[in-house]
């Protein structure tokens, strides 16, 4: 089985989505502190 499945099953699927998640957030967060420092 393939590490990246085009087709994940359901709970492959929501892995991935919590993972992207945290990604975005995580990134959401340095922009945010790269903005809002002088």
């Amino acid at each position: 089985m393939p590490a990246l499945d085009p087709h994940p099953t359901g709970g492959q699927r929501m892995l991935l989505l919590i993972l992207g998640a945290m990604l975005g957030i995580g990134v959401l967060i340095a922009v945010v502190a790269t903005l809002a420092s002088p």
